[in-house]
């Protein structure tokens, strides 16, 4: 399964490539440096991750199936109509857990990694979650129950993950009767919006009839502006996945009542126990301040070490994600403390944040680590 995903990167990348020249001859470029720079990176990440975690991913379904699995006919599964059941069923199941990553506060700070980016293009479908697999896999236990087989079941939700990264982009209008059915471009766009009208809707990953089905589907009407509502404002990967935690560890902590303290993690995200609210409050939303663009201006030499970083570590996850299968657990964690590193130099510098010498001094000590990790 590794060697599929870095087969595909090449792909990826052209996609990324046709799309950027369109909206450039077009002049309506929706890729910024330092944004797309930071969506791939946390896309690099969350599959570095996932080697390391390979008993959420996939190992606890297929510890469950053999003991509760109702329907194990190959014949059945191994045809056509087989394989359409088991991805419109992950597709099902998957439109619960991300309507839980919108709706429970602790969901929503391993989802929001997702939304961060203020832009809204294929770099945008790249940029994945990290922590969702540690609380998501409950979510489809019952294809398990079923009987869908644990390699179908990790195929059907590689197909419905390929099929949103065409959906992330500006550049393609309404389809008519293709968004009544499906989810789309222009359903997507309202799904990642942070406008009222448009919050917590269109969650389906293939199918928009789920969301017509149990009343969260929202037409695009108006501009979309993205991003989360408590804007990141860093290229740092390191504060993008833990930051959304820490308000509500803070919270929890500090509240009084010991009801409040679970509560917190379980009720929609913004929702605060009073007596910690009026305490540490939150500056209320301003779309004006979302429609502001997080991104320092970097000098040439800024960019140009920003882009030999970024393209080293893009070749260090690659021969990682390619050998997954043949390293041992330890080195495999290894290498992914490294990659952490590297990726939370490149935001460091992206933010303007590092001295160069100090910036090329640690990358060079972590590539080399990974290099002789991996020979």
């Amino acid at each position: 399964m590794h060697r599929l995903v870095v087969l595909v990167v090449p792909v990826f990348a052209l996609l990324m490539a046709c799309e950027f020249a369109w909206g450039w001859l077009r002049r309506r470029n929706s890729y910024r440096f330092g944004d797309t720079l930071g969506s791939l990176s946390q896309g690099l990440l969350s599959q570095a991750l996932a080697v390391c975690t390979q008993l959420f991913q996939i190992g606890l379904y297929a510890m469950v199936y053999p003991l509760v699995a109702v329907w194990t006919r190959p014949d059945f599964w191994d045809g056509a109509i087989g394989w359409i059941v088991a991805v419109l069923l992950f597709d099902f199941f998957d439109y619960w857990l991300h309507r839980a990553g919108h709706e429970s506060a602790v969901f929503w700070a391993a989802h929001s990694v997702h939304h961060q980016s203020q832009h809204f293009n294929f770099s945008t479908a790249l940029r994945q979650e990290s922590t969702v697999a540690f609380l998501g896999w409950a979510f489809y236990l019952p294809m398990a129950v079923v009987g869908v087989p644990p390699e179908q079941f990790g195929l059907a939700g590689l197909i419905v993950l390929v099929y949103q990264f065409w959906i992330h982009t500006e550049h393609i209008g309404k389809l008519g009767w293709f968004d009544r059915v499906f989810s789309s471009p222009s359903n997507h766009r309202v799904h990642h919006a942070v406008n009222d009208g448009y919050l917590d809707r269109n969650y389906g990953g293939m199918l928009v009839v789920w969301d017509r089905l149990f009343g969260t589907f929202a037409e695009e009407k108006e501009p979309c502006v993205y991003g989360t509502r408590k804007a990141l404002a860093s290229f740092d990967p390191v504060r993008a996945i833990l930051g959304p935690y820490l308000p509500l560890l803070r919270d929890a902590w500090h509240t009084r009542r010991w009801r409040d303290k679970a509560a917190v993690w379980f009720k929609p995200p913004g929702w605060r126990p009073a007596d910690v609210a009026a305490r540490f409050p939150d500056a209320p939303f301003s779309m004006e301040e979302a429609r502001q663009l997080h991104g320092p201006a970097l000098t040439r030499v800024q960019a140009a070490s920003a882009s030999v970083h970024f393209a080293s570590w893009v070749g260090v996850t690659l021969a990682f994600l390619w050998r997954a299968d043949d390293l041992a657990f330890h080195t495999g964690l290894a290498l992914l403390a490294l990659a952490v590193g590297g990726f939370w130099t490149l935001g460091a510098v992206l933010d303007a944040k590092l001295r160069l010498r100090w910036a090329w001094g640690a990358q060079l000590a972590l590539l080399a680590l990974s290099a002789w990790l991996l020979t």
